[in-house]
């Protein structure tokens, strides 16, 4: 059965989509050598990428959740991720691009596609606007293989977003930090959003993981001190530096963050 927001036709011109090897790492590009997702073939539940393990930084804030929305599917890294590490989290990936469907499908070992976890065929920007409070968490990677999709930096995607997301649901997005446009993207975000935004920049590469908060987070730092060494435990990533490069970017005192609107 056809689910109802699936796709039937393409409405733009979609990139190649492509892979390469080394060693043991296999990527996916679109249209050009940047690497727009990684696996490591020993360890296939491992976030390989910097910008990727940064995105996971929603954890230090809230509970686990009972659903997630990817818009992105790429190579499945969050799928098998949550699919390893959140076992009673249920996904769904949306991926405009069936060429990139069928090669993560096909070489990037995704988990098994039932009740826990659904890809859709279809439009991201589109496809938020039918959630209505429908999902806990919003993970927001969308790049054409030069630069972020304007659609998904736009003041209405960010506004149907917000709507999406259940009471205290989180909106985490992989932007790139050299975008001369950035601080426009941060502005729109933190209007649609009450200004309740943080920055996580990324181990290397210029990336930073942007987090758009529907409710109330918590910000202060004992309690995400002892929360990130926990999950430290718990999910194999290094929260506690997540939790120090948070404070070098974001306004904070010595015992709380502080939300920016810009």
């Amino acid at each position: 059965m056809t689910h109802p927001h699936q796709r039937r036709r393409i409405r733009r011109v979609l990139p190649e989509a492509g892979i390469s090897e080394s060693g043991n790492i296999r990527s996916l590009h679109l249209d050009s050598p940047t690497v727009q997702s990684s696996m490591n073939l020993d360890d296939p539940s491992e976030l390989v990428l910097s910008y990727s393990r940064a995105m996971m930084a929603w954890l230090l804030f809230v509970p686990t959740p009972r659903h997630i929305t990817q818009i992105g599917l790429g190579g499945g890294s969050f799928a098998r991720w949550i699919d390893a590490f959140l076992l009673d989290t249920a996904q769904t990936a949306v991926e405009i691009n069936p060429q990139v469907i069928q090669i993560a499908r096909m070489l990037f070992e995704l988990p098994f596609e039932g009740e826990k976890f659904e890809i859709l065929e279809a439009d991201g920007a589109e496809y938020v606007k039918t959630l209505n409070g429908g999902t806990d968490v919003l993970l927001v990677d969308g790049f054409d293989g030069e630069q972020i999709i304007d659609d998904l930096v736009g003041e209405d995607f960010f506004q149907d977003c917000f709507r999406a997301l259940s009471a205290d649901g989180v909106f985490a997005a992989n932007w790139w930090s050299g975008d001369k446009r950035y601080g426009l993207f941060y502005e729109r975000l933190a209007r649609s959003f009450g200004g309740r935004l943080i920055a996580v920049p990324a181990e290397s590469h210029g990336n930073v993981a942007v987090l758009a908060f529907k409710g109330e987070a918590e910000t202060a730092l004992d309690t995400l001190k002892r929360r990130a060494a926990k999950l430290q435990e718990q999910y194999r990533l290094d929260f506690p530096r997540m939790l120090t490069d948070i404070k070098a970017a974001n306004p904070h005192n010595d015992k709380k963050l502080r939300f920016q609107a810009a």
